[in-house]
């Protein structure tokens, strides 16, 4: 399948290729940008638009049974002949099945998050896959090049989702890390624009990883309620909680005011478990409920305002990108 948009002049596009070569020739795609594997909202049909318009789709496994997993596989096949990858966040049951149906369904690239780099990566290499892990620190980006990683992702305390406890931000992360690893480096967190893509190229990134724009477009599985509440948010509406489990960034609600309550009597952790364990993301993002739900995203919704189209979501990205002029003094 052809890309998205037919550029008569390959120099436009100069700038997005030429910068960003390592990510591009090591994944085969054409553009730089990696879509997040978000839980509830990345399916086959997000991820087969967004590597059908140039860039690496990412199915989301942590949200999916294996054998839903094994189905997205198949559909996303069906939908893109360009490459596409899993994301397994490795917190989640049912790991070694997940990783027997990806090798099985012949994926070559793999994102594993939230866990240990070492897990899975030389099984999967040895298979012939190329396989990224996110961090979100420079102390374990040095980790995941130790381990082998083929690509590190490092994110910044902006994102949305499971998170850092650090809370380093995007703009201070990417250089440090880029002193330390030799790898190929992708920036992910506070990303939704051209502009902030070119910056965390010129800080050092080899590409990007977005979520929160991707998140709400048509083609992304989460619930319509939810992709409509993400283009009302403004700044100060999310807010990183449960750093004692697994830090996430939530926009505030009912459900999230609830928590709070926990931490403002000094309820322990066992009482945050509780909270958490009756599928509290599916009933917020996949099925719509919008106060008892939990709702992750990045601080970067402040800045979309409407569901678009992944085709549109890319251009748009790419045309920013071109026309932010390099900083000169």
């Amino acid at each position: 399948m052809s890309s998205f948009i037919d550029f008569n002049s390959a120099k436009k596009l100069h700038d997005v290729q030429s910068q960003q070569n390592k990510i591009t020739q090591l994944f085969g795609i054409q553009y730089p940008v990696i879509q997040a594997g978000m839980i509830w909202h990345s399916g086959w049909r997000l991820a087969s638009a967004v590597s059908n318009c140039g860039g690496l789709g990412l199915i989301g496994a942590g949200s999916m049974y294996p054998d839903v997993l094994r189905e997205n596989i198949r559909k996303c096949k069906q939908a893109t002949d360009k490459p596409f990858g899993i994301n397994v966040p490795m917190l989640y049951p049912n790991l070694d099945e997940v990783i027997s149906i990806i090798l099985e369904e012949g994926v070559k690239i793999v994102f594993t998050s939230a866990g240990n780099p070492k897990t899975y990566t030389e099984t999967l290499q040895k298979e012939g896959l190329k396989v990224a892990h996110v961090v979100s620190s420079t102390k374990f980006a040095v980790k995941c090049e130790e381990a082998g990683v083929d690509v590190v992702v490092a994110e910044g305390f902006e994102a949305g989702g499971h998170n850092g406890r650090d809370e380093t931000t995007t703009l201070c992360l990417i250089p440090n890390v880029k002193k330390h690893i030799s790898k190929p480096l992708i920036a992910a967190g506070g990303i939704a624009l051209g502009s902030q893509m070119k910056a965390a190229m010129i800080l050092g990134a080899d590409g990007v990883q977005i979520g929160s724009r991707f998140a709400a477009t048509t083609e992304a599985s989460a619930h319509e309620n939810w992709k409509q509440k993400i283009t009302e948010l403004n700044e100060g509406d999310t807010h990183l909680t449960l750093k004692e489990l697994a830090p996430v960034r939530m926009v505030k609600n009912k459900f999230f005011n609830e928590l709070e309550d926990i931490y403002n009597t000094g309820r322990n952790k066992e009482s945050l478990i509780a909270s958490l364990g009756r599928a509290r993301a599916k009933r917020g993002m996949f099925e719509g409920d919008m106060e008892e739900g939990e709702l992750e995203i990045g601080q970067v919704s402040a800045l979309i305002n409407e569901v678009l189209p992944v085709e549109t979501v890319f251009r748009n990205l790419l045309e920013e990108f071109n026309n932010t002029a390099n900083p000169s003094l």
